[in-house]
C-alpha cells in the first residue's frame, strides 16, 4: 500500500506541474484576433544602407580613368591577337604557296580558268555591267565592233570534247564550276588598249600563236566564248585563243535570219581579220569556221587578199569545219582564193551531218562539208572524211567534240604539216583525186 500510494502522489504531482506550464504559455501568446478582422501585412524590410559616398571627386575620377584605361588595354589585346591570327594565316597560305611552287604542283582547285579574247557586231546591251556576263550582248546588229576578253572556267573534270552544261535529266538546274564550263565573266576594251592586250598574250606563247574562230548558226555569245575556251583547253593551244561572234538569233527557227546576217557581217569579220594580221604580231595565225560561219569567214578572206595581195599566204591554216556552202560555189570561186591566203586549207566533211542535209533541201544544192553524194576535191585542198567519229543526233560538231579530230588539229597546229603527213589519217584515191579518212572508233 506504501508503494502505491507514492506512486499516484508523484501522477498527482506531475499532473499539476504540467497544468501550470500550460497557463504561462496561453497568458504569454497574444490573443487571436475577432473572427472576420484581416491580418495586416508584414512591415517592409528595412532597405539595403547605401553605399558609402566617395570621399573625394578625385578618388572618383581616378577610378573611371582606371576603367578606361582597362578597357582600352583589353581591346588592344584583342586587336594585337587578331592581327597575329591573321599574320599567321597569311604565312601558312605562302608557305602552302610556295610549297606548291617548289613541287611543281599548282595549288589544289576543282576548275580552271581560260581567257579568251573576242570581236563581235553585236550590240551590246546598256547595262552592260548589271547582267550576267552571258545576256549582255543581244542579236541585233551593230554598226561598230566591240572588243573585249572573256573568262571562262573548265571543271578539272572535263572530258575532251564535251561542252559541260546543266542536265535536266540529272536534276542538274544550276551551274557548277565542278561539273560545268562556265562563262564567268565579260568585259569591254577600247581598240587599242585589246590589240596591245592581244599582242602580249601573242609574244607570251612559243612560236606567236593565235586563232580566230568564228561559229556557225544556232550560236548565242556565251556559247561561242564557252566554246572557244573549251577548244584551247582541248588543244593545249599555247597563244591567243580569239572568237567572232556575229548576231547569230540562237534558235533553230533563225536559219533564214541568220543567213542574212552573216551575209551583212562581211565587212566587219573582214576589217578583224586585217587587224588581226597587222595588230595581232602573231607569226601562226589560224584560222577556224564552222557551220554557217564558213559562208561569212570565207567570202571575207577572199575581200581581203583582193584588195591587199601582200597578205597573201599570211594565215599559216584555214580550217573549214562542216562547211554550209555550196559545193559549186566552194570549188570555182572560193578555194583558189583561199589557197592564195593560205599555204594550209583544211577541209573536214562528213555522209552523217544531219544539219548539212536539211541546209541542202533548204538551199536545193549539195553543202561543201556533205559526203553523201560525193568528197569536194580541189588541188591544194586536204579533205578530211569524217563520217562515223561523230555519235551525236545532229553529227555536225564534231571537230569540237571528236577526240580524233580534234587530235588531228592538234597535230596541225604542232607542227603544220599537211594531211598526207598526219597521223592517224588514211589516205583514198578517187580518180585522180585523194582524200583522208579518219576512222571511227572500232
Amino acid at each position: 500500500m506504501g508503494k502505491q500510494m507514492r506512486r499516484i502522489l508523484c501522477l498527482v504531482l506531475a499532473a499539476l506541474v504540467l497544468a501550470g506550464c500550460s497557463k504561462r504559455v496561453v497568458h504569454e501568446l497574444p490573443p487571436p484576433p475577432p473572427e472576420g478582422t484581416p491580418v495586416p501585412p508584414p512591415p517592409p524590410p528595412p532597405p539595403p544602407p547605401p553605399p558609402p559616398p566617395p570621399s573625394s571627386a578625385a578618388e572618383a575620377a581616378a577610378r573611371a580613368e582606371a576603367q578606361r584605361r582597362a578597357a582600352a588595354a583589353e581591346a588592344e589585346a584583342r586587336a594585337r591577337q587578331q592581327r597575329d591570327e591573321t599574320a599567321r594565316q597569311a604565312a601558312e597560305r605562302a608557305a602552302r604557296a610556295r610549297e606548291a611552287a617548289q613541287s611543281g604542283k599548282a595549288p589544289q582547285q576543282d576548275f580552271v580558268n581560260v581567257d579568251v579574247f573576242y570581236a563581235t557586231n553585236r550590240t551590246p546591251v546598256a547595262t552592260f555591267a548589271s547582267l550576267p556576263p552571258g545576256d549582255r550582248f543581244t542579236a541585233a546588229s551593230a554598226r561598230q565592233l566591240t572588243y573585249g576578253t572573256a573568262r571562262i572556267s573548265i571543271p578539272k573534270s572535263h572530258v575532251a570534247g564535251e561542252l559541260e552544261s546543266p542536265r535536266w535529266y540529272l536534276l542538274e538546274f544550276k551551274e557548277d564550276p565542278k561539273q560545268h564550263i562556265i562563262l564567268q565573266d565579260v568585259a569591254r576594251l577600247e581598240k587599242s588598249p585589246f590589240f596591245a592586250r592581244l599582242y602580249d598574250r601573242v609574244g607570251a606563247s612559243h612560236g606567236s600563236n593565235a586563232f580566230v574562230f568564228v561559229h556557225g548558226y544556232n550560236v548565242s555569245f556565251r556559247d561561242a566564248a564557252r566554246r572557244t575556251a573549251q577548244l584551247a583547253y582541248d588543244l593545249r593551244f599555247d597563244g591567243a585563243p580569239v572568237f567572232y561572234s556575229w548576231p547569230s538569233q540562237a534558235a533553230l527557227s533563225g536559219y533564214f535570219t541568220d543567213e542574212q546576217t552573216i551575209a551583212r557581217s562581211v565587212p566587219m569579220i573582214e576589217g578583224f581579220l586585217a587587224d588581226m594580221a597587222d595588230r595581232s604580231g602573231a607569226q601562226n595565225l589560224y584560222i577556224i569556221g564552222h557551220s554557217m560561219g564558213t559562208r561569212g569567214l570565207t567570202q571575207a578572206i577572199r575581200n581581203l587578199v583582193t584588195k591587199r595581195p601582200e597578205l597573201r599566204g599570211r594565215f599559216r591554216g584555214i580550217i573549214l569545219a562542216a562547211p554550209d556552202i555550196d559545193a559549186k560555189v566552194f570549188r570555182t570561186e572560193l578555194a583558189p582564193v583561199l589557197q592564195r591566203a593560205s599555204g594550209r586549207v583544211t577541209l573536214y566533211a562528213s555522209s552523217e551531218d544531219l544539219a548539212l542535209k536539211a541546209s541542202k533541201q533548204v538551199n536545193r544544192g549539195p553543202r561543201a562539208g556533205d559526203t553523201s553524194e560525193g568528197v569536194v576535191l580541189v588541188s591544194g585542198v586536204d579533205t578530211i572524211d569524217v563520217s562515223g567519229v561523230d555519235e551525236s543526233v545532229l553529227a555536225h560538231s564534231y571537230f569540237m567534240e571528236s577526240d580524233k579530230v580534234m587530235g588531228d588539229i592538234r597535230e596541225m597546229f604542232r607542227a603544220n604539216q599537211p594531211a598526207a603527213q598526219r597521223k592517224p589519217l588514211q589516205s583514198v584515191k578517187l580518180g585522180t583525186g585523194m582524200f583522208w579518212k579518219i576512222l571511227p572508233p572500232p
